[in-house]
């Protein structure tokens, strides 16, 4: 007799995220299964180490983390300090610098200001500019460049060089100086190297050109722009423009390290090219400029841009990978907008899904942090089980089986009773009651299975098969769950 099993098709449960058990742990059991060692070793067995453990192996002083979930800051920290010199602990108010990630947030000016009709993303940029002129060298005769171009890297533009900052006691140029890589300029000029939208080059130079550009158009100083624009209708209150930082803002902001993690002479460089590598800021702050951007999308937190508008930061350009101002990537089943950053002695990241209202940011005060931001950033996405490392569904799930039950003795059922383990940590209990085996994944009901072979066993109310696996000595020591193509493996703990 062949029965349907009530509820037995939640076993999918196993081959795919854990969301009603995710959304009862807390904020502070998600923070402490980021901060401990992991399931998963990871590349050369960080995955075992503790965050603290992390910035000690890394030589990495601090670092500050702030989560996103549900449109929403679920929550950040600080871990090590700020300054070596100091010991001044990381809080989730130490201001870090966000080096490149200041061209996504400066993309969003730029896009107020095409809905404030001071001009369009297409634009040819010399009409916008008044206090320079690019020399299009005979390349944009046919196409210009504009502001769409600058903010996605396919101007033509060419600087070949990152923006290494200028000691604060020293002389500091303007930014059309560093434009015409005249001293006290430490870079090159700014010229142009093939016609607009040829190919993507990434540009720095391209951003504080457009730094230039904004302030011409507002007629104002371009960190006056930011704050009013951006930084204020966001509710960053901690973040700035300002170079150098105010000396307010200093008493909680973090100093640059070396590669050991030592200080570097002066506590952190000043950036004069402020579009492209000049926001002083938290990790909480980018968090809340990721979700309006992604509130923005649905229409629901227009304080900036309005929906169509920021569509322009999520929609590559046609050539490379950049929208206005993100970089746009499919990562497993789904798409996301990111940047990451590198400044003398920080690098940082910012990551967000574009639908799904999850994300993070993560910044750190030295050299070799990007160790310690890819690790972060592994174990974030695996504790909330982004799609970021899923898999596509498979096509064509196979019917419901319509097998014969065979009988199995219980003594044989009763090796297979015990705890199994997914490597993921999620965990099945197998259990025999009046004669059958029963499966039940933690915090679910118990479902039934039943003998096909001594061995391999099958649900009633969908494909899915459960194998357990013998040794050589004849002891269960796993299972596998089969469903839609795909094994899941378990080994039995217990």
């Amino acid at each position: 007799m062949r029965r349907r099993t009530a509820g037995a098709s939640s076993l999918l449960i196993l081959l795919l995220p854990l969301a009603t058990l995710a959304q009862e742990r807390t904020a502070a059991e998600y923070a402490r299964a980021v901060e401990g060692p992991q399931q998963t070793p990871g590349p050369n067995d960080v995955g075992l180490m503790t965050i603290e453990e992390l910035l000690e192996e890394f030589r990495v002083p601090g670092v500050s983390v702030a989560v996103i979930k549900d449109f929403r800051i679920h929550w950040a920290k600080g871990y090590g300090v700020a300054d070596v010199e100091t010991g001044a602990p990381v809080d989730a108010e130490t201001m870090f610098q966000a080096a490149s990630i200041s061209k996504p947030v400066t993309a969003m000016a730029v896009l107020k200001a095409v809905e404030d009709g001071l001009f369009t993303l297409d634009t040819d940029i010399n009409d916008i500019l008044t206090s320079w002129t690019l020399d299009g060298d005979g390349f944009t005769d046919e196409r210009p460049v504009t502001p769409r171009t600058l903010h996605s890297h396919t101007s033509g533009l060419g600087d070949g060089f990152g923006y290494p900052g200028y000691e604060p006691d020293g002389p500091i140029p303007t930014a059309l100086q560093t434009l015409d890589g005249e001293t006290p300029s430490n870079t090159r000029r700014l010229f142009m190297e093939r016609p607009p939208l040829t190919f993507a080059e990434y540009s720095g130079g391209g951003i504080t050109l457009m730094q230039v550009a904004l302030s011409d158009a507002r007629g104002r100083p371009f960190e006056d722009v930011m704050r009013d624009d951006v930084l204020v209708p966001i509710g960053m209150t901690r973040s700035s423009f300002e170079q150098p930082i105010s000396p307010e803002n200093d008493r909680n902001a973090a100093r640059g390290h070396d590669g050991e993690g030592r200080a570097q002479g002066p506590k952190w460089h000043v950036y004069p090219e402020m579009a492209a590598a000049g926001l002083w800021t938290t990790a909480s702050d980018l968090a809340r400029f990721a979700i309006e951007v992604q509130k923005s999308a649905r229409g629901e937190s227009n304080n900036v841009l309005s929906r169509v508008a920021v569509q322009e930061m999520l929609s590559p350009v046609g050539v490379g990978g950049f929208a206005v101002g993100f970089s746009i990537a499919h990562e497993g089943e789904g798409w996301y907008f990111s940047h990451g950053g590198g400044n003398w002695g920080f690098i940082c990241t910012l990551v967000a899904h574009k639908v799904k209202g999850y994300g993070l940011a993560i910044m750190t005060n030295a050299n070799r942090g990007g160790a310690v931001v890819s690790e972060i950033f592994r174990r974030v996405r695996g504790a909330y089980e982004w799609d970021w490392d899923a898999e596509g569904v498979p096509r064509g799930y196979d019917p419901i089986p319509d097998l014969e039950e065979i009988d199995v003795a219980d003594d044989v059922l009763r090796t297979y009773e015990g705890t199994y383990e997914i490597g993921d940590g999620r965990r099945l209990t197998v259990t025999l009651e009046e004669g059958r085996l029963h499966v039940q994944p933690d915090g679910q009901q118990k479902l039934t299975i039943y003998a096909e072979t001594e061995e391999r066993f099958f649900m009633r109310a969908a494909a899915i098969f459960v194998t357990f696996i013998r040794n050589d000595e004849g002891e269960i020591t796993g299972l596998v769950v089969r469903q839609g193509g795909t094994d899941t493996t378990a080994r039995k703990v217990g």
